[in-house]
């Protein structure tokens, strides 16, 4: 089984709950896919080294990995040379969502990329854990719907981020 693993640049620590769902995915040795942004990509990849954990791939836009701690192997994802910024990235994602049998996201219910990424695998018919910061609390998604239960719709910024997401055909039609 291969799962992707991917939260927001903006978060520095993983906490002792995201810790033991990694530990669950090393002891059942399922390959774990993880990009190599800064924030959750990075302690994803220093917990998976430290553990001496060796079934990893990392993907890297056009095969410059800007962090791989553990020297895995690395997933060329060839991106077109006008695509910029979000869209540069995302190309990236795209892959690992397509490649994964199952998602592990950490949201910090800001992150465009990370809510693109859970949108991207229940599309796909994948189902995702989602660990939630803000509620503190694990979700599984297996499509759409489940995403706006997992959100407090007093929170209306991540509810009209989720919409324009859902119904932004640019970002969804790069399946």
């Amino acid at each position: 089984m291969k799962v992707f693993v991917a939260g927001p640049r903006a978060v520095s620590i993983l906490n002792k709950q995201v810790k033991e769902r990694l530990s669950n995915i090393i002891n059942n040795n399922f390959t774990v896919l993880v990009g190599d942004a800064n924030g959750v990509d990075k302690q994803v990849q220093k917990f998976l080294h430290s553990l001496n954990y060796r079934n990893v791939k990392v993907y890297a836009t056009n095969g410059k990995a800007r962090n791989n701690i553990g020297q895995w192997e690395v997933e060329k994802v060839d991106v077109e040379p006008h695509k910029k910024g979000f869209d540069y990235y995302a190309a990236k994602d795209i892959e690992m969502a397509k490649n994964a049998d199952y998602g592990f996201m950490i949201w910090n219910g800001q992150s465009k990329g990370t809510l693109n990424n859970i949108i991207n695998l229940a599309k796909l018919n994948k189902k995702v854990l989602v660990y939630f910061i803000p509620a503190k609390q694990f979700y599984t998604i297996k499509d759409v719907d489940d995403i706006q239960m997992m959100i407090n719709t007093d929170n209306a910024p991540v509810v009209d981020k989720l919409h324009e997401l859902i119904h932004n055909s640019e970002q969804l039609k790069l399946f």
